[in-house]
């Protein structure tokens, strides 16, 4: 390495009163260094890769493990690429690639934002984050977005579809019995979000599960609600016909990959949930109500620990085959991984066509996102989620909340991907839920988002 190719050490940071020259704010703060060494770009020993500004984030550029070295030249740093930059780390480093247009201004302040995501200035101004209602805005530059090569990124769905689940799967394992007059309003709520999906209740027998014993006057309260589908769940044809006469336009049935906790859950071996879901849904045919299939304990059981790919096929095939529009896979304990994800999703695929599957992560081990974003690379583009995630399972012990709704939203939105959710109102209708259950939210973005806007406020 030359002298001229050095790391900058921190014994050789300018004084202060430079520092203080710099013009962090300015829209020109952070532009593309022009070659003015003398070199043709034909034989480049070094290549420029960004003019800095310095910021107290330094540390985080310079300790990247990055094949560059910060330089301060002027009042400055630069980003210099070593010699030994070669086409195979290029192509893992997308903020370098395109090299020929990379001097043009407005493909350089597409790159700043791979370069330092969090801190660098773009444009005009700073991210979001630091504008005056501090609202953070987690979506990526669209144009950077379309241009990624990365295979695993251009196999994502460019739309996915939001199955909300907090109003019955999420408040079914509550203790205190929520307000029917509550359980309307956060449905009220989540529909003007966007959510186009939102499971409002189940016609199970109070029995079982007192907390929604209101099934039918929560579904009489909503069953008009324009601009989204509120799907109920029903265990039998008893059920069925209840959530119908209570104004149902769309149910669901569950079914399990797991004896035990098919027999714990509906009292009933697979086979013989199997045929009472057959009753429902040509039942369903007759009035033309579709039907979804939900498959649970598909990575592991609470009894019979992991469950075979194969036995959750079967189950998803079945209920396919009698007529579900769509299944849903569900993790009832929050124990997949994507290692185990991906065989799962292999074998149900092999039977039931991708775009009629959904997947339902539970977040126990803290593994719903990673879960998640490995099935829609995978295909799948319907998610069910849980707002502020709320749920539980009354028949799986140690199970959590579901994945939270504010969760996948933002991440989707890092992504490029359309929910057409207002994550905003979104929070909102968390927060409603969350005081009158009197506890924090369990949402990670909703609880750092408040934070971020609490802090700004006191600047």
């Amino acid at each position: 390495m030359s002298s001229l190719e050095e790391p900058l050490g921190f014994d050789k940071l300018p004084s202060m009163s430079t520092i203080e020259r710099i013009q962090r704010y300015s829209s020109g703060a952070c532009r593309p260094y022009e070659n003015n060494m003398g070199m043709g770009s034909a034989g480049l020993k070094e290549e420029v890769v960004a003019r800095l500004i310095l910021t107290n984030q330094m540390n985080f550029i310079y300790g990247a493990g990055f094949p560059f070295q910060l330089q301060f030249k002027g009042e400055c740093f630069y980003a210099i690429l070593s010699q030994d930059y070669d086409e195979g780390t290029r192509e893992a480093l997308p903020w370098t690639r395109h090299n020929r247009d990379f001097y043009k201004e407005d493909s350089f302040n597409q790159r700043t934002s791979s370069l330092c995501r969090n801190d660098v200035v773009q444009g005009n101004g700073f991210d979001s984050w630091y504008s005056p209602d501090h609202q953070y805005n987690s979506k990526g530059d669209e144009k950077g977005i379309q241009n990624l090569t990365n295979k695993f990124i251009k196999s994502i769905p460019k739309y996915v579809k939001i199955v909300e689940v907090g109003p019955r799967d999420g408040l079914q394992n509550e203790k205190d019995i929520v307000p029917t007059a509550v359980k309307v309003e956060l449905i009220h709520r989540l529909v003007s979000s966007g959510l186009s999906v939102v499971e409002a209740t189940s016609f199970v027998s109070p029995k079982w599960v007192p907390q929604l014993a209101d099934a039918k006057d929560v579904m009489q309260a909503v069953c008009n609600i324009e601009g989204a589908r509120l799907p109920v769940l029903t265990p039998n044809l008893k059920g069925f016909e209840a959530a119908v006469a209570a104004g149902a336009k769309e149910v669901a049935v569950f079914a399990s990959a797991s004896e035990s906790f098919s027999k714990s859950n509906v009292n009933c071996s697979i086979e013989e949930s199997l045929a009472r879901y057959g009753a429902v849904t040509r039942a369903a045919k007759e009035l033309s109500i579709p039907v979804r299939g939900y498959v649970s304990c598909v990575v592991g059981c609470p009894v019979e620990g992991a469950i075979p790919p194969s036995k959750v096929a079967y189950v998803a095939k079945e209920l396919y085959e009698m007529g579900c529009f769509e299944i849903s896979l569900g993790d009832t304990i929050g124990v997949a991984t994507p290692g185990t994800v991906v065989p799962m999703l292999e074998a149900v695929m092999a039977v039931v066509p991708v775009e009629n599957l959904a997947v339902h992560f539970h977040d126990t081990y803290g593994q719903s996102l990673p879960n998640i974003l490995v099935s829609l690379q995978m295909g799948i583009s319907i998610v069910d989620t849980s707002i502020s995630g709320l749920g539980g399972c009354p028949y799986a012990k140690g199970a959590s909340g579901n994945v939270a709704t504010e969760d996948v939203v933002y991440m989707l939105d890092g992504l490029g991907v359309k929910t057409n959710v207002d994550l905003a109102k979104l929070m909102k209708a968390g927060d409603f839920i969350s005081k009158q259950l009197g506890r924090p939210s369990g949402s990670k973005t909703a609880i750092a988002l408040c934070r971020v806007a609490a802090d700004g406020s006191k600047i």
